[in-house]
């Protein structure tokens, strides 16, 4: 898997990390990226997906709702918001790499609310690599690497078909840690309660 620390602390640039990978890596790192989110949950149980942790930095600016805004997130937003997010940019990297300029956002996250079962998690991930690898088969054998977007938000930088997928992944390894930290609070508040 990637090792985004570099990119995350400003040392190297994200298209320094991503020089001379081939959408043949692409469909690997999307397997690494997937398998690591399904061994975060092995042994994950139903009440674990909807425990709310504590999380004092709790801050969501796109919360649907002023109440959303703060609120803590489970397991199940998580997974549904980090597949989205990864979903959109393999989607937008298919569309950079046609050669067909992006004009917007791309985006569908299932409602996390509807999200209660380990086995919803499960059907997700493996929903989220199909797509993925969908997104990716669908790249010409030449893609458009010249192409490139720049999303509406303050400092973001350029990305071509390659940078654009990267963004996903290394957005869903920004959520591993969080994930981590929700599963350990739920089983320590089981141990509690048991």
């Amino acid at each position: 898997m990637l090792d985004f620390t570099r990119v995350w602390n400003n040392e190297i640039s994200f298209d320094e990390l991503c020089a001379g990978l081939t959408p043949s890596d692409l469909h690997r790192l999307t397997d690494e990226m997937v398998d690591t989110l399904l061994e975060l949950i092995a042994g994950a149980t139903d009440a674990d997906v909807t425990f709310v942790p504590v999380d004092p930095l709790a801050d969501d600016p796109f919360a649907a709702t002023p109440e959303e805004l703060n609120m803590p997130w489970t397991l199940g937003h998580v997974i549904v918001h980090t597949t989205a997010s990864a979903e959109e940019s393999a989607g937008q990297s298919a569309a950079l790499a046609r050669g067909a300029p992006i004009t917007g956002r791309s985006r569908y996250e299932v409602p996390w609310q509807t999200v209660s079962k380990i086995l919803q998690l499960h059907a997700r991930l493996e929903e989220s690599r199909r797509m993925r690898h969908a997104y990716l088969n669908a790249w010409p054998d030449s893609p458009h690497l010249d192409l490139t977007y720049t999303a509406d938000y303050p400092g973001a930088l350029p990305r071509n078909a390659i940078t654009m997928f990267v963004g996903g992944l290394s957005h869903e390894a920004s959520h591993l840690g969080q994930i981590g930290d929700i599963l350990q609070q739920a089983r320590t508040s089981t141990r509690v309660a048991g």
